[in-house]
């Protein structure tokens, strides 16, 4: 899709282990699929997802693991325009900042990356000599599908 986010993302388990982070069967599992996922997840998606593959896991678990994951900045927790009430989603962290956009319609997510963005980001750092180690954007509006014509 133009403009979404094709960036690839780093290994989360391979960032974990060269940290020194004791690797278990369900840290495996959960990293996996938020490794591989299309969307965007919240911890009780993950969980449901997670439990076909080990009905053993339980939501302690899941909440242990994206707390551990956000310690060391490997996930972002995002709100993506409160869409779905109070959800926080999760997302493995990607090299490359983007800009979530959020139809208000059908709720669908798409990341968009732009050289201009990464501009912006130098143009701040320089003009008010601030150093930006986390950026969360969003644009709530309407998609190619639900905008009226």
């Amino acid at each position: 899709m133009p403009g979404e986010s094709k960036d690839v993302r780093r290994s989360l388990e391979q960032e974990l282990i060269s940290r020194g982070v004791r690797m278990t069967h369900q840290r495996r599992l959960l990293i996996q699929i938020i490794q591989s996922a299309e969307s965007h997840l919240d911890a009780i998606a993950l969980w449901e997802r997670a439990r076909g593959q080990d009905p053993t896991l339980n939501k302690v678990t899941v909440y242990r693991t994206l707390a551990m994951l956000k310690k060391h900045s490997l996930v972002d927790e995002l709100d993506l325009m409160h869409l779905e009430g109070g959800k926080h989603f999760y997302e493995a962290k990607a090299s490359r900042d983007h800009i979530h956009l959020a139809c208000l319609k059908c709720g669908r997510i798409q990341e968009f990356e732009s050289s201009l963005f990464e501009k912006l980001k130098g143009q701040i750092e320089r003009e008010r000599r601030f150093s930006i180690k986390v950026v969360r954007v969003e644009a709530g509006g309407y998609c190619d599908k639900c905008r009226e014509p």
